[in-house]
């Protein structure tokens, strides 16, 4: 029999992030998959980042997570997107090269000393006095754990739907994993079924790409690691992705297929995604639009399959086709793969612990689509605090969490575990309450310290994210107290239609002016002459992220107070072991709930919906007493 610290059930992108965290803070781990060579396999978009996404592949790339260093070494296009906004929703994305993102997460596994891969399926768990001892797997073997992670993603009893046709599976060719789910539910988790879908593949060959409207990456693309050598970024060739249309003769044929649809005939039970909608389901939702629009985004450099973003669909094959021909640039489309929708079995995470444990089974994690997220960057930010969560507690170190206001992966787990979901989360930018002060651009401030405190990172690359704080910090305080005078820059300000000023104005307070950059003032009465600006301009992130706090200042202090006054909830902690049913004073519905999810503090409870300020008050005095 084999023995392991943590063994990780699943290969994709919470089970890679997992492995990793728990074998690099020196745990010996087994990465159980059905086929290692599908391990990082992208399973619908070949694509990272985007809106809100980006943010975390930048956190867990900040964390030492591995997710953003694969996708640098892949991508094959490279856009911020949101630009025209405010910073606090840019947000990085890559296209990625489909089988080269596979194979670099194969690489990064396989060299880790600390993990070995196990082709195989677990089919049952072994647990004895609600703890994790082990699994068994469909080939006879028996493996010991002291932490047990499941991220299964879309296999558990997977189904895949196109038309009235399903067949079990938890990925196109791939077999559904079975026996888990029916596991859990025997030890009491309350399980469900969601729901998600994937677009047709076609022949690139046969796509009239002329016609189309090109979408080329950045010209200066910027990579998603800290840990990226800018030397040699981007690694591939940049190409571009397209854009086109569908149109209500599209729409006419789509409808056509309707009373074949699954899910429209109830064969599919579980419920889909509200923010990636199926193209019949944004038919119905959207009666009044007259198009939407598609993107056609290559899967490689050297493949012949192009993904049509936004035509998620599994309605029947001919119908699928006869549609894609009515879609300019795709009339001769040849259409390799249909699309289909595919349903599994998902655990409400209200179930899971702020570690990502479960309350039920000590030493038993959840990460993933199991906890009912969907996308890339959601799952593998669980699988990185799983990982990291289960290495702590074997070693007997104090547990790790982030708090809403520090990581938009403390959003991501405080919303799962609190709100809970009934249908896949994905995450935003809105869900952040204090997004300005969780940009992409500062991660590796806001959380490289804690890579280094946990051993994640080494003490190099600590010291020089130090180093540029340090720089950040005097450059700031530099420019708020050095000022311009008006004859200085009066007539630059003239000739730009912008009014002038009386004597005289610090830089912190010109740059606060929307139509003039840092770089604009620093070029007046010799600033940049000045050693710490000279050593401020060479770093361009530096310089970037002094310049975005100079100009929000204000909004900045208003975020950090909110924090603070938030901060004593927080910190105000409740008993785990905590009988709500005894508090009479509460609410009916505020002692079920909080007897469901048991939160750790005020803070959490305050935001479980139905316990209200009144409940809270009633926590308070008897915490207090």
């Amino acid at each position: 029999m084999r023995n392991y610290d943590v063994i990780v059930v699943g290969g994709g992108h919470a089970g890679i992030e997992a492995a990793c965290a728990a074998a690099n803070l020196g745990c010996s781990v087994a990465l159980v998959t059905m086929d290692k060579y599908a391990i990082g396999r992208m399973s619908c978009n070949p694509a990272i980042g985007g809106t809100a996404k980006g943010h975390l592949v930048r956190e867990i790339d900040a964390l030492g997570g591995m997710m953003g260093r694969i996708a640098d070494r892949t991508g094959i296009q490279f856009r911020m997107l949101n630009k025209s906004k405010g910073p606090a929703v840019w947000s990085p994305r890559c296209q990625s090269d489909r089988q080269l993102y596979s194979n670099e997460a194969l690489r990064v596994v396989e060299s880790n000393p600390n993990i070995r891969i196990i082709e195989d399926s677990v089919i049952d768990i072994v647990v004895e006095e609600n703890k994790i001892k082990g699994v068994k797997t469909l080939h006879g073997s028996d493996i010991q754990c002291k932490a047990l992670i499941l991220s299964s993603g879309t296999f558990l009893n997977g189904l895949m739907h196109t038309g009235l046709n399903a067949n079990k599976g938890g990925r196109f060719g791939e077999k559904p994993s079975t026996g888990i789910t029916e596991t859990l539910s025997s030890l009491g988790f309350e399980t469900g079924r969601l729901k998600t879908g994937t677009p047709p593949r076609l022949s690139k060959s046969s796509i009239n790409f002329d016609i189309l409207e090109e979408q080329p990456g950045d010209k200066n693309p910027e990579p998603f690691s800290h840990f990226t050598d800018l030397n040699q970024f981007p690694f591939l060739p940049q190409i571009s992705c397209f854009i086109t249309y569908t149109n209500s003769e599209v729409h006419k044929t789509l409808e056509k297929g309707f009373d074949q649809s699954p899910m429209f005939t109830g064969r599919i039970k579980g419920v889909g995604p509200r923010y990636c909608p199926s193209i019949e389901d944004k038919i119905v939702r959207f009666s009044d639009k007259p198009h939407h629009q598609l993107f056609l985004e290559p899967e490689g450099l050297d493949n012949d399959l192009i993904y049509l973003n936004g035509f998620s669909t599994s309605l029947p094959v001919e119908i699928q086709i006869e549609a894609i021909h009515k879609i300019k640039g795709l009339e001769e489309a040849e259409m390799v793969r249909p699309g289909y929708a595919v349903e599994y079995d998902f655990f409400p995470p209200y179930q899971v612990d702020l570690t990502l444990e479960t309350k039920l089974v000590e030493g038993l994690y959840f990460a993933g689509q199991i906890n009912g997220t969907s996308g890339y960057e959601e799952a593998a930010a669980q699988g990185l605090i799983a990982g990291i969560n289960a290495a702590l507690k074997i070693q007997n170190r104090k547990e790790f969490i982030l708090k809403r206001s520090e990581a938009y992966i403390g959003v991501l787990i405080d919303d799962l575990v609190t709100k809970s979901t009934d249908e896949p989360y994905r995450m935003f930018t809105s869900r952040a309450e204090h997004r300005l002060l969780l940009r992409q651009d500062n991660a590796d401030r806001r959380l490289m310290k804690y890579a280094f405190e946990l051993g994640l990172i080494n003490k190099e690359i600590y010291e020089s994210v130090s180093e540029r704080e340090k720089l950040i910090f005097e450059s700031i305080n530099f420019f708020r107290s050095f000022k311009i005078h008006a004859r200085d820059i009066n007539h630059y300000l003239n000739s730009k239609g912008l009014p002038g000023i009386d004597s005289a104005e610090t830089i912190s307070k010109l740059c606060k002016r929307p139509e003039l950059s840092l770089k604009d003032i620093l070029s007046f009465n010799g600033t940049a002459d000045n050693p710490l600006i000279q050593n401020l301009i060479k770093d361009e992130k530096s310089f970037n992220q002094v310049e975005i706090e100079l100009k929000y200042e204000g909004y900045f202090k208003r975020q950090q107070e909110s924090i603070e006054r938030l901060e004593r909830y927080e910190e105000k902690e409740i008993p785990l072991n905590l009988n709500y049913f005894n508090l009479k004073a509460l609410s009916a519905e505020a002692r079920e709930k909080l007897n469901k999810i048991k939160p750790r503090s005020i803070g959490q409870a305050s935001r479980i919906s139905g316990v209200t300020p009144s409940d809270i008050s009633v926590l308070l005095v008897y915490l207090k007493n």
